[in-house]
């Protein structure tokens, strides 16, 4: 997961970051790190990760293309 895709998911589902960081069970300091491009670990990623595809989202990357699609309705 890129740092813009977890703004995008964000955005997209209409979650603020303490539900994010709810949900993926880290801390809100740890998504905002993660959205400034700051590393983290790559479970920490993962976790994130399930949290918003549990919620609705999906992650796309080709090449040098990232995005995020989100169920409809």
């Amino acid at each position: 997961m890129h740092p813009v895709q977890s703004r995008m998911a964000r955005a997209a589902l209409k979650l603020g970051v303490r539900d994010i960081a709810t949900m993926a069970k880290v801390s809100t300091q740890t998504i905002s790190r993660i959205e400034a491009g700051e590393d983290a670990r790559e479970r920490t990623l993962d976790d994130i990760q399930r949290a918003y595809e549990g919620a609705g989202a999906k992650f796309i990357t080709d090449d040098d293309w990232v995005g995020v699609l989100v169920k409809a309705g």
